[in-house]
């Protein structure tokens, strides 16, 4: 019983967290933009029901790819690997420290974001075989 209360505990701490970390509001009420189709993305950004505006933004393009950082150094697929493994502590800590970031912003495109993606995934398969071990000792 305990143990399933950690979990909700966390998830919802989780939850809290990112959706603080939202720049714009996820949902918004709102009247519908006229000329629209009820349900249809508009050119905004937007998908707009009637009553609520849902906001569907992707991330924009980042100048700063394939440009050196101060010290002329551009981070690759393995510096991708490593931010990605150590992301969840690097997400915490900015919360505390303005100029730290989960995410390099002079890297090398595609590849850091593979690098970064098999980085976080490479902790969720680690914490998912420390966890499941303890699950299957129980």
């Amino acid at each position: 019983m305990k143990k399933k209360l950690l979990i909700f505990v966390l998830l919802a701490v989780i939850l809290v967290m990112v959706a603080g970390c939202s720049a714009v509001p996820f949902l918004q009420i709102n009247t519908p933009v006229p000329n629209t189709q009820a349900g249809t993305p508009t050119p905004n950004g937007q998908i707009n029901v009637p009553g609520v505006s849902i906001q569907v933004y992707a991330p924009g393009p980042n100048p700063m790819v394939n440009t050196p950082d101060a010290q002329g150094r551009v981070a690759g697929i393995w510096l991708g690997v490593w931010h990605g493994f150590i992301s969840p502590v690097t997400l915490l800590l900015s919360f505390f420290n303005k100029d730290m970031q989960m995410y390099e912003v002079h890297n090398a495109g595609n590849l850091y974001n593979l690098g970064f993606f098999l980085g976080l995934a490479i902790v969720f398969i680690i914490l998912g075989l420390i966890f499941g071990s303890i699950r299957l000792r129980l």
